[in-house]
């Protein structure tokens, strides 16, 4: 038996619910139910508070890290998490003292003896209870699918290192609590690769109904519960009859999951199976016992995680806490408003998250832009679609809600770009928003998870966008340049703060819809000279706030539904059954309909190159069918003034096929390419993206996409051309992100809300990559090759 009275780490079984100053809540309660044998839990060990002091004595961190937080100004956010990070890279450099360290790689050789799956969840266990209201103590980090003795110990110095996040030390700071009061255990345990996961509740958590279990369950790990990606089935389980009363089985149409080669991807489920029930009504019961075993041990309602193993395909427990908000925490009247919020927040709508944030407001329903008058700033817009000459008014919006579009539609992009929360295609879920809400009224837009209820918010806080939220923090040094997509040049002064290496892809399509008339109206009224000055004038802005860095600016790529929309645009422009894949990119500029309209896009751009003396301005050309298309719009470039040089790089949008398959013929006319995949993704699968109903066949991660953006990369690095991507998917995805990273792709460019995370995440597969060669593993997907 181990000695507890200097123990540095102890098996689950080992420990019980009074370790907890011993090995934190989480820990403590892991061995709890060990120790129960009734329910499953997957087998590990925790390193214990005395493995923590040991760490931090032996490496002098104490002194080192009290005299980082006395000379940091915690009012200053920037300060606080530049000194944040010093100290994690403390913890980081640090190092276990040999026998300690040997112990931790011991026993992750007998945790993983005999196993199937070697890989480990590391979860941070903090032994915080003496302190009132603990949870701001420390932000406690928890690792998945981690693989290796190394890996292991680094992860268990990266837990230690988040009891020093910069809300725990204001936090700490601000309440005079001891910044050494508070020890941190780390518990190693076996990971499920799960089949299906989710949470159990053994109170009804919506009423306080103690005669009912709640189970919610999807497929694949539960971090996609939690963070509303999907929406879960839900079971009620009758705790006197141990029957099931009560099923809602929802659409489930993502997953993540665990990859054996390590990290997670997200995988699209088949239609049939994602409206199938997640578990079997046997199994809803099997589980619903384990909450009644917790329960009635625990002597408390229950808060539990628990997941289907995919090897064995047996249910586990893998945490347990008590509930708390029914338990004891409001009663009486608390309980009663309790369920009169629960009652109040009615979803009315259901649509696609396209951009997060959860607000209140008053709805607007404006059917047409020539309404903006009744809008006013602050107000939710909500409309059937938006298009650039909306611009204006997105930009007032509080949230913005549409009947149509996917999630790279108009509305999407732009509300992202723009800090707004949006849901976009209410209608794809039955209901048209511009039907269902009433000019006038109140509602609260959950666009994090898709949801619209009727009336204010009355539980929680408001819940900013991650753009309005945006934090600078210090460049992150990688082989692969991270851009930032852009197109509002009022934003361009907060945006150029971000740790980007330039714009990738700088939209025009906002200069023109603040201008608000149509090209070739402005020629014919005399007006061309006036749009020339304002382009160079916003351009020139834009190029200065992120100088020396480059602004890669595409060309105007309206579609003629779009075009006529802005004044004077019906006298100039055709009738297209889907302007998507009419008249549009290219093919505008050097039609002798639109040519001089073009003219006096490169006039402003020459001039905002020659006049401001702004050589970080280069260029990009979009949707361009063929190769003759690309020759006659070069030359109208070069007859203009705006000839490729060293320092004015001229780009294609890959986003045609034919672009792909013929990139070694384009090859001889540009610099380079940025890959944007919403097209492409379109256009190689057939699916409409803007079509809300074809959100399940619209996937940027798509084998066929993949492939493409490898033959791209191929061919072009083949003749010393340059590749960037500018589509949505590298900003939704980090698998997108691994797989461009290890195919060699030059720059990624992302939407202002996604830089930072790229950014590390880019640094950590380049990191892996090089872990991998020295090993001799060199991961790469035979399948995303053409044969």
């Amino acid at each position: 038996m181990t000695d507890r009275t200097s123990a540095r780490i102890l098996w689950f079984s080992e420990i019980s619910k009074e370790d907890l100053p011993l090995v934190g809540g989480k820990s403590a309660n892991l061995g709890e139910m060990v120790k129960m044998k009734t329910v499953p839990v997957p087998n590990g060990f925790s390193t214990t508070s005395y493995a923590y002091k040991e760490f931090i004595i032996e490496n002098d961190l104490d002194d080192k890290i009290i005299n980082i937080i006395k000379h940091t100004d915690i009012e200053n956010s920037r300060k606080l998490k530049e000194a944040s990070e010093e100290i994690r890279q403390l913890f980081l450099n640090a190092h276990f003292n040999a026998s300690l360290g040997k112990e931790i790689r011991e026993y992750y050789r007998k945790l993983i003896e005999k196993e199937k799956n070697v890989y480990v969840a590391v979860r941070s266990s903090a032994t915080s209870e003496d302190l009132p209201d603990a949870s701001f103590a420390g932000e406690q980090d928890t690792y998945l699918n981690i693989h290796g003795e190394d890996d292991v110990v680094q992860n268990i110095k990266a837990c230690y290192a988040s009891l020093f996040s910069p809300r725990a030390i204001y936090y700490r700071e601000k309440k005079n609590f001891g910044h050494f009061n508070i020890y941190l255990a780390v518990a190693v345990q076996k990971q499920l690769f799960s089949e299906v996961s989710g949470v159990m509740f053994t109170v009804d958590v919506s009423t306080g109904d103690n005669s009912k279990i709640i189970i919610e369950s999807s497929y694949g790990l539960g971090e996609y519960i939690v963070g509303g990606v999907v929406t879960p089935d839900t079971y009620y389980v009758d705790k006197s009859t141990m029957k099931i009363t009560n099923k809602i089985i929802t659409n489930k149409n993502k997953m993540l999951k665990c990859l054996e080669t390590g990290g997670t991807e997200e995988l699209v489920v088949e239609k049939e199976m994602a409206n199938k029930q997640s578990l079997s009504d046997e199994e809803v019961i099997h589980l619903a016992n384990y909450g009644l075993q917790l329960e009635k041990h625990y002597g408390n309602s229950m808060d539990v995680e628990w997941a289907k193993d995919s090897f064995d395909h047996k249910i586990y427990i893998l945490q347990a806490r008590f509930e708390t908000v029914w338990n004891g925490n409001r009663v009486g009247e608390d309980k009663m408003q309790q369920e009169k919020e629960a009652n109040e927040n009615e979803v009315i709508l259901k649509g696609l998250p396209a951009s997060p944030g959860k607000v209140a407001g008053v709805a607007k329903v404006l059917l047409s832009v020539e309404e903006m008058d009744k809008f006013k700033e602050g107000d939710i817009l909500v409309t059937k679609m938006t298009a650039p000459d909306w611009v204006p008014i997105m930009g007032k919006a509080k949230a913005i809600v549409t009947d149509e579009g996917g999630l790279t539609c108009h509305a999407a992009i732009i509300s992202r770009e723009l800090g707004v929360p949006c849901i976009v295609g209410t209608s794809s879920y039955g209901k048209k928003a511009t039907e269902v809400l009433k000019d006038g009224e109140t509602i609260t837009i959950d666009a994090k998870n898709g949801l619209i209820y009727l009336g204010g918010i009355t539980t929680g806080t408001e819940e900013k966008t991650p753009e309005q939220n945006v934090s600078y923090e210090s460049d992150i040094i990688t082989g692969t340049k991270v851009l930032v997509n852009m197109g509002e040049p009022q934003l361009s002064e907060k945006v150029s703060k971000l740790p980007s290496d330039g714009i990738g892809l700088m939209r025009e399509e906002f200069i023109w819809a603040e201008i608000g008339e149509h090209p070739l109206s402005l020629i014919k009224n005399g007006r061309g000279e006036y749009f020339v000055d304002r382009l160079s004038s916003e351009l020139a802005k834009v190029c200065r706030d992120f100088a020396p860095r480059p602004v890669v600016l595409r060309f105007s790529d309206f579609k003629s539904d779009e075009y006529k929309s802005l004044k004077g645009g019906k006298e100039f422009e055709p009738e297209e059954d889907n302007p998507l894949l009419g008249w549009r990119g290219a093919s505008r500029y050097y039609d002798d309909r639109y040519k001089e309209a073009f003219k006096l896009e490169l006039q402003g751009i020459k001039k905002a190159r020659d006049d401001y003396l702004l050589k970080n301005l280069w260029v990009m050309i979009p949707f361009t069918r063929t190769v003759e298309e690309l020759k006659r719009v070069v030359k109208i470039m070069e007859d203009n003034g705006l000839e490729r040089t060293k320092d004015f790089k001229l780009f294609l949008m890959a986003e045609i096929p034919s672009n792909i398959l013929l990139a070694d013929k384009f090859n001889q006319y540009v610099d380079g390419y940025s890959i944007g995949s919403n097209d492409l993704t379109m256009l190689l699968l057939g699916s409409d993206r803007n079509n809300g109903k074809m959100s399940s066949m619209f996937d940027e991660r798509d084998l066929a996409i993949k492939r493409a953006i490898r033959y791209l990369i191929k061919i072009a690095h083949r003749d010393g051309k340059i590749v960037s991507i500018c589509g949505q998917a590298p900003s939704q995805y980090d698998e997108i992100v691994d797989f461009l990273v290890r195919s060699g792709i030059d720059d990624i460019s992302v939407n202002p809300d996604a830089v930072t995370h790229v950014r590390k995440m880019v640094a950590s597969v380049e990191k892996r990559i090089q872990l991998e060669a020295a090993l001799g593993k060199v991961y790469s997907d035979p399948d995303w090759d053409l044969p």
